[in-house]
This record gives structure tokens, sequence and C-alpha cells, in this order.
């Protein structure tokens, strides 16, 4: 199943079910409250009340996550031309290397993505696999860790990258408002039992600028839960960026920064197009 928010005729946010081309209302205040209810009962709020995909605006699926927490460098070929951009020794993590992006940094699909050029004038682009945390937990075993997944999501984790390395670490950077496009929709995890086995690319401007595929991420996404859970408590509706492949921006010859009307794009495999303009303001 695909499941959106979407803005109604009022201009509220509703959650929906992805029908064909169709999207049928769910009978709950929000995505995320559908999310923790218990899968048992989540059929009996599907409505029969549906409206058509198209001419509906759609909305980031879970508004607003408690947290969007974010892997960095979990891939191999990613890591390996940041330290070569940077001059310095690449050093693998043993474990994942964990921050947080601010919910106010959300953006819809389809949403201008308003960028300040008084703030930066270095905004990168990362494209990513999202996971959606589907039931609460606290040290989950990474045999099991996907049994907590609800879906996936496509997520675009822009970066001021002058910001970044000013301020020594990555909140700062990576939580500029509009700095975080996701969706178009969740893909349930019944459609992908395997999430190390989908394809990744980011298109600038219909120009491919990463491809790769989510087997060559350094830490599984089990791995991933098992280790932020540990000790940690899981919401549902949390937001998980899994880290981005190679290719970014900041680390090409020379640097490309994303530039006023720049259409971004990331597509994974079994889930769809993440879609989204850039306007510098």
């Amino acid at each position: 199943m695909r499941y959106v928010s979407y803005y109604d005729d009022r201009g509220d946010v509703r959650p929906g079910l992805l029908d064909g081309q169709r999207i049928r209302e769910i009978d709950a205040p929000s995505l995320r409250d559908y999310i923790a209810l218990a899968p048992s009962e989540r059929a009996a709020r599907h409505t029969a009340r549906a409206r058509p995909l198209d001419g509906t605006r759609l909305a980031p699926p879970v508004e607003p996550p408690r947290n969007v927490f974010c892997v960095g460098r979990n891939y191999l070929e990613h890591a390996k031309e940041g330290a070569a951009a940077l001059g310095i020794d690449l050093k693998l993590p043993s474990v994942p290397t964990f921050f947080t992006k601010a919910t106010t940094a959300i953006a819809g699909p389809g949403a201008d993505l308003h960028l300040q050029a008084r703030v930066s004038p270095h905004y990168d682009f990362e494209a990513e696999l999202a996971v959606v945390i589907g039931a609460r937990c606290k040290d989950v075993d990474e045999a099991r860790a996907l049994e907590v997944v609800f879906g996936y999501t496509c997520l675009n984790d822009m970066t001021a990258r002058d910001l970044q390395r000013a301020h020594g670490q990555w909140f700062k950077g990576k939580s500029l408002d509009e700095t975080c496009p996701i969706g178009p929709w969740i893909v349930g995890a019944d459609e992908i039992a395997d999430p190390q086995t989908l394809g990744i690319a980011m298109r600038v401007n219909g120009v491919e600028k990463q491809r790769s595929t989510t087997a060559q991420m350094i830490f599984s996404v089990a791995r991933i839960i098992a280790e932020l859970s540990r000790g940690a408590t899981l919401l549902p509706g949390d937001v998980i960026a899994t880290g981005t492949p190679e290719g970014v921006g900041f680390a090409r010859t020379p640097p490309e920064w994303l530039a006023d009307g720049d259409v971004l794009d990331v597509t994974i495999d079994r889930i769809g197009t993440l879609h989204n303009t850039v306007r510098i303001v």
C-alpha cells in the first residue's frame, strides 16, 4: 500500500491511501496517528471517500514527524569523495554516525524550496532512502529490526555546506527551513521486503548526479534501527534518513551549488520520484 498526506479543499492536511489514481481518505487526524494504531486496527480506518490524485496537492507524508534522524557517511564511495574533497584521511566509523534535522526543515513533494541567499551560497543535494518507524520500540534486535518499519519514502537531505563546516557539527547546516523535502508517499513495508535492493538516483535539471543502490550502504537499515534504538525509544512516525551515495555537489570539481530554478528529482526503485524546485530568495 501507498500512503499520502494531502491538502483538502479547506487547506487542512489529511491522511489518505493511494488507490490507483485516487486518494481514499483515512479516518484519522493525521497519518502519524494512523501509523500509531495497532496494525490490526488500521484497515478499519480506510473509507470509501475518495478524490482524484490529479490536481490534489500532496503534503509531506508525515507532518510533522517527532524527529528526522539521519545517518552520515553511510555509503563508502560518498565517504571517500568527501574525504578527498576536504583533503583528509578516510576514517570509516565502526557505528553509524547519527545527527538530526529540525522538523521545521520539512517540505512536501512538488513544493518550491525557498532558500535564503543571505544565509548561505553553498546549498547542496543528497538523495536518500527514508525509513518511517511503525511502532514504539527500544533496544530492537537487528535480526527483527525490519518488523518495526511502517514503510519507506524518498528524502533530500539538503545541506548548507559552509554552515556545516563553520559550526563544527552538522545540525545547523542541515536544518534550515525547507531543506528536508520528503515524499511523495510512503510505500508500506509489505511491498519492500528487503530495503537493501533499491536503486537510488538524483537528477538536477534532468542531469543525473547520483546513481547507486542501497546494497552499497555501510550500515544496513536493520543495523541502523538496532543502533539508534539502543537505549533510546523510537516512536511511530519517526523518520530515519539512511545516508546518501557519491556524487554530491561539494565533492565535484569544481563544486556544484544549487541555483535559483534548479529542478531536483530523487528517484528510488519501487517508491517513486520526489520532485522539487529551488527558489533562491
